[in-house]
């Protein structure tokens, strides 16, 4: 391998981290979040304090932009709990912490998640309930429906994260399989002043997907719900506890969560402290200063893995061909690709996006391609992703690695781990999507 390649993988490694850093909660809360004489300024706005400040969440950020919060805000917390992925703890003081099982929910999350509806009901009316969330707010801040078990909702989560939907849709179905989600922790806090501090993980940045939307009006409905299920046909394997509980809402025997004509949300407040431009812009502007021209591609990849791996190296070949200068090129994508797991190895969907890049690049030299997770963590694995180049294929073939196996077996994290490219960065404390870098040079 030349010293070329190898330093375009090193690059493209300092690009992703440094987007990675720009969106670490130690960062965007002190944007946000500033205590004063009079109250605390949230977002730019002034909220005059009369009773007490409860503080919670969940999220892989969340230890961390408690942290934060502990940082700004100090004795005027009264009490606090959130809920991390194991790994992601942080030394808090006033704030209680559970570790707790991502992407499955486990015992953990179910207890974190009771110690924040104990604490959501305390809040009264001159109180405010900051609520720290983001990404995997979803599978941590675990509950289930009345006539439920934990174990069904473990296997419930199994079956939505495998079965191709995009993280909209699983989180129209935890929505209506939960008493928190879908604006239903807005219902507990009422009257308390409910501000809800987002690291969003999602493409558009709505609060009603993140974390399953428990501080933002729900407008979908039961109906919809088990739309979902029929369409990626797991109705016949997803417990039958859950499944009597879906229908009985579709016949309107359980009421549709709150939606934006609900009183309590008259008093609650979403803001966006965090996304996946700002790690794409914070990318771009060490890959400047790195040397490289750089494009930030504007559309999201949020769609089929195989797809986003021939959109990516097309509008990597095109840039290469179209260009005579000899400085390199960056482009950058952000999203979360979707992927169908078909074999039983081990991955994630950024491995597996590098490894189809591998093999549609193996015959165009000069081009880098590296996918990630900000938040250290490719599906059940210790990677964040991986960095592939035109050499990625050859020379596994040449050291007896079958990739193709590894394809057919979704595979990618053995794969990377016999041949190299692991991208392993350990806990971020952060999760903003994925971000995506591609190196071109002649």
């Amino acid at each position: 391998m030349s010293q070329e390649i190898r330093n375009n993988r090193q690059l493209a490694e300092e690009i992703f981290l440094a987007g990675v850093d720009a969106v670490h909660p130690s960062k965007l809360m002190g944007r946000c979040l500033k205590r004063s004489e009079e109250g605390l300024i949230i977002n730019g706005v002034l909220h005059r304090i009369k009773g007490k400040i409860y503080v919670a969440g969940a999220g892989k950020a969340s230890g961390a932009m408690a942290e934060a919060a502990e940082e700004i805000l100090g004795d005027m917390i009264a009490e606090g709990h959130v809920i991390v992925k194991y790994g992601y703890s942080k030394p808090l003081k006033k704030i209680k912490i559970t570790e707790a099982g991502h992407p499955l929910p486990d015992h953990n999350g179910y207890i974190g998640t009771k110690k924040i509806v104990e604490i959501a009901k305390k809040a009264g009316e001159d109180d405010m309930f900051i609520f720290l969330v983001s990404g995997g707010g979803s599978s941590l801040l675990a509950d289930y429906p009345e006539g439920a078990s934990e174990k069904d909702m473990v296997k419930m989560n199994d079956l939505l994260v495998r079965c191709g939907a995009s993280i909209s849709e699983i989180n129209i179905v935890r929505k209506h399989l939960s008493r928190i989600k879908g604006g239903q922790l807005a219902r507990l806090v009422y009257p308390a002043t409910l501000v809800n501090l987002i690291v969003s993980d999602v493409p558009g940045d709505s609060p009603a997907v993140i974390a399953s939307g428990p501080a933002y009006p729900d407008d979908s409905t039961f109906a919809e719900a088990m739309g979902v299920v029929e369409k990626y046909n797991i109705t016949e394997k997803m417990p039958e506890s859950l499944l009597h509980h879906l229908k009985k809402g579709v016949r309107g025997e359980i009421p549709e969560n709150p939606d934006a004509s609900d009183l309590v949300f008259q008093r609650t407040f979403n803001v966006i402290v965090g996304n996946n431009r700002m790690a794409l812009e914070a990318a771009a502007a060490r890959a400047e200063k790195e040397g490289c021209d750089c494009i930030i591609d504007e559309d999201l990849l949020c769609f089929d893995v195989e797809a986003a791996a021939e959109y990516i190296v097309k509008k990597a070949l095109s840039a290469s061909e179209s260009r005579k200068q000899e400085k390199p090129l960056c482009l950058l994508f952000g999203g979360e690709t979707t992927v169908r797991v078909k074999g039983g190895g081990t991955g994630g969907r950024n491995q597996h996006l590098a490894l189809l890049c591998a093999r549609l690049l193996r015959r165009h030299p000069g081009i880098t391609v590296l996918c990630g997770g900000t938040d250290g963590t490719d599906g059940p694995t210790e990677a964040a992703g991986a960095v592939i180049d035109s050499s990625t294929w050859r020379d596994a073939i040449m050291n007896r690695i079958d990739p193709q196996w590894y394809i057919e077996n979704y595979d990618s994290f053995n794969f990377f781990r016999e041949a190299g490219g692991l991208i392993i960065t350990g806990p971020t404390f952060t999760n903003v999507m994925d971000l995506i870098v591609v190196i071109c040079q002649k």
